[in-house]
């Protein structure tokens, strides 16, 4: 049970920062308020992250896979996790998963092996920079995991039922 609380709160926080922060770099200046935009700038300053404030047009991909895919999830697997209990969510779970995880790989990959001094933003310069990075993106690979092998390997959640022959 505390893997399905800890799923419905990883759901839910993701609500929020998709809306306010990460669909910001594909929606045009002005319609977020000031103080969200100096969030993004903040958070990008701080942490060497220039692909939230100029996005490679990969990025820009999976931050449209986000919107149009993974948002509208959020609500549902909220509720599946919260109510506890609904098998009914482990196919769609596992096609979250995948893809997230999917994507998570060529993220960090990027982060790590990237030469960012031609970033017109300022990027991770050092080992140490790129793995405080990576650090912020980690956990959106660990929980999508986490997810993909509970949804696999639970046998809750894994269970076959057997027909009843006539």
């Amino acid at each position: 049970r505390w893997r399905e609380r800890l799923f419905a709160l990883y759901f839910l926080s993701h609500i929020p920062i998709t809306l306010l922060i990460d669909l910001q770099p594909l929606l045009p200046a002005g319609i977020h308020p000031p103080s969200l935009t100096e969030l993004l700038q903040w958070y990008s300053a701080t942490f060497k992250d220039p692909m939230m404030l100029q996005p490679p047009e990969w990025f820009k991909a999976f931050i449209y896979c986000e919107a149009l895919l993974q948002l509208p999830f959020f609500p549902v697997a909220v509720y599946a996790f919260l109510k506890g209990g609904c098998k009914w969510i482990r196919t769609p779970a596992i096609i979250y998963s995948t893809h997230v995880a999917t994507t998570l790989f060529a993220i960090l990959a990027h982060i790590l092996f990237h030469d960012f001094s031609k970033s017109k933003h300022l990027g991770p310069q050092t080992q140490h920079e790129r793995l405080v990075l990576l650090s912020i993106y980690l956990p959106y690979l660990l929980i999508p995991l986490l997810i993909l092998f509970t949804m696999l390997y639970n046998p809750y959640y894994n269970h076959v039922e057997k027909r009843k022959r006539k």
